[in-house]
């Protein structure tokens, strides 16, 4: 099973087809896997994230567009201007599929183009248009627009908005108006190679090596995701949501910049009142039979807005962070987000730390220019999305992301953040093993690495003890190369609150027709896990930064179910590094030889 890349040149406008063969597929995969494989070898150490030299990879894999469920992913990677290490992010919808159906299983973007620029892929063929009548417009406005020009409502679309433009370090990559590829800011990179967006059309079908086979095993897994509680039930009826209860019950909803872990008027936010107010349909990404997406109305003002979500991360970011119960104002919030190209968990989180930063009196009110922040004002979050996305006024400074905005003010234990993510909606100190997939993350703050909620709270596949640290590194790295699989496949990890690695390996062999076992399979997400960590070590990245902030190591949770805990790293962490095959948080030359990496050394 080769692979057909698009490689385009914006420096030059030139572009050419490339393949890689079947035995570095295999390796690697496709998606995520692929990606940093082509990473590591095209990028100097040190290369500028925002220079020219920088690459921008849109990336499919096997089961992308097959009848694999919840095949309608795909994978972005590229180095962060965030975090300075890998920069990877997915997205679901309807643009990963088209893709592969246009013809290519990825598209490798270099260069920078002298104007702004968007790329149109069709059956097979490509070519780089001119796009200065959309720069300065909104991903939905670029969308409309672009449609248009081409005269097609199937053609698919992803795009970034102002901020990805300006450049803005939670700027994300907007497809289908609402799904975005978010993390690490690969908007911004897109944003820095002056490419509006990238357009895609096509009816091809991608190759299945034995049909049969492929059908019996999804009938397996359709039937194991409609017998789950959560797939089958909990994510249909509520959405992504349905965890704002559960989460908050086990005092782990980080709440007023992670102080503590209980939000007192959580249920106002929650999917169930979500469903009852302001829920009009459900909706899912290309192929999924789950639909956990949510199509809203508000008619409120001044949060009157149609669209979709908040998903659970947003409604977190935008709630329980900040301080604000509103769900109106949460909903329109992350509508502007989508609009105009902002990743809503990064940048909610760093208002949420800008508002602890000017209570403490580190922000004067004439850095506001009027704008009251504070925890609890639901205008806030709105005001500042266009702020941000323009860099106007203190928008400026949110832009920089929770890490230098600290800095900035003199406080940077005040940053809740990994490696310069910002973490997402759990606090570690309700879930050790989650801390410890935080820490040792290599895209930084993050929970799609190894989803330890999954185990730890709502005990899929097992429960475990969440204040437990025996046994939890395993667990991490068990499921990190586990989500490497999910990312390089490319389909969505919400596959696995149902099925696990026997059901994942049985349709990729149907698939690729390869003959994987569950170990074989595992181990190769172990290499490509491996991979990236080589990639940021190489970027200076080591021991410690897999570290927590401050407050999570070191101040225990001050009242709720989770309190008086804090994550206990150190031995967590060690375990972790031997199983893993590292020192100090590097791989070590046996490690990559057992992988078959020592070229990369």
């Amino acid at each position: 099973m080769k692979l057909k890349l698009l490689r385009a040149d914006l420096s030059s406008g030139s572009m050419r087809d490339e393949f890689v063969d079947e035995d570095e597929v295999k390796l690697f995969i496709g998606g995520r896997g692929l990606g940093v494989k082509i990473i590591i070898e095209e990028l100097k150490p040190g290369t500028d994230p925002l220079g020219p030299e920088n690459k921008l990879l849109f990336m499919t894999g096997p089961a992308t567009g097959t009848a694999f469920p919840m095949s309608s992913m795909f994978h972005v990677i590229t180095k962060s201007p965030q975090t300075g290490g890998i920069g990877e992010t997915d997205c679901g919808g309807t643009f990963g599929p088209e893709l592969r159906f246009a013809g290519y299983d990825g598209v490798i973007i270099e260069g920078k183009a002298a104007e702004p620029v968007y790329l149109w892929i069709r059956e097979g063929e490509a070519e780089i248009r001119p796009a200065g009548r959309y720069w300065g417009k909104s991903t939905w406005d670029t969308e409309d627009g672009i449609r248009k020009e081409l005269g097609g409502p199937d053609i698919k679309i992803a795009s970034i908005g102002p901020a990805g433009e300006n450049l803005v370090s939670c700027a994300a990559i907007i497809n289908d108006k609402h799904r975005a590829a978010g993390r690490t800011a690969a908007g911004a990179v897109m944003g820095s190679k002056r490419l509006k967006a990238i357009v895609v059309r096509g009816t091809k079908r991608p190759p299945v090596a034995d049909e049969k086979k492929l059908k019996e095993a999804v009938q397996n897994a359709l039937k194991m995701l409609k017998e789950s509680r959560i797939t089958g039930h909990d994510l249909p009826t509520y959405g992504t949501a349905i965890a704002v209860g559960s989460i908050n019950e086990h005092g782990l909803f980080p709440t007023r910049n992670f102080q503590t872990g209980v939000f007192p008027t959580a249920e106002k936010i929650s999917g169930e009142t979500l469903a009852k107010t302001i829920l009009i349909k459900s909706k899912g990404c290309w192929g999924c039979p789950i639909d956990c997406s949510r199509v809203i109305r508000v008619t409120q003002s001044p949060y009157q807005v149609e669209g979709e979500g908040p998903e659970y991360e947003e409604i977190w970011a935008l709630g329980a962070q900040c301080y604000i119960d509103d769900l109106n104002a949460i909903a329109k919030a992350n509508n502007l987000c989508d609009e105009l190209g902002i990743d809503p968990l990064s940048y909610g989180n760093t208002v949420g730390c800008a508002m602890e930063l000017s209570e403490r009196g580190k922000i004067s009110k004439e850095k506001l220019g009027g704008l009251e922040l504070k925890f609890g004002n639901p205008q806030a979050i709105v005001e500042l999305t266009w702020r941000t996305a323009y860099r106007l006024g203190f928008g400026n400074d949110i832009a920089l992301g929770a890490k230098r905005l600290a800095e900035k003010y003199g406080a940077p234990e005040l940053a809740m953040h990994v490696k310069g993510l910002e973490l997402p909606a759990y606090d570690p100190r309700g879930a050790q093993g989650q801390g410890l997939a935080y820490a040792t993350s290599n895209r930084g703050g993050c929970h799609l690495g190894a989803c330890m909620i999954g185990p730890e709270i709502f005990g899929v596949p097992q429960q475990l003890n969440r204040f437990a640290t025996e046994g939890k590194a395993q667990w991490v790295k068990k499921l990190q190369d586990l989500f490497a699989i999910c990312d390089s496949a490319v389909f969505c990890n919400f596959a696995t609150f149902a099925i696990w690695v026997p059901e994942i390996v049985e349709m990729l062999n149907a698939i690729t027709g390869w003959g994987w076992s569950p170990d074989e399979l595992l181990k190769t997400g172990d290499r490509i896990y491996t991979l990236e960590r080589l990639f940021i070590s190489r970027e200076g990245f080591g021991r410690k930064d897999d570290t927590l902030p401050k407050r999570l190591l070191e101040e225990p949770m001050p009242d709720g179910p989770s309190k008086g805990h804090v994550v206990k790293l150190g031995a967590m962490l060690d375990e972790y590094y031997a199983l893993r095959g590292w020192k100090d948080g590097k791989p070590t030359p046996q490690k990559l030889k057992e992988l078959g990496l020592s070229r990369y050394a």
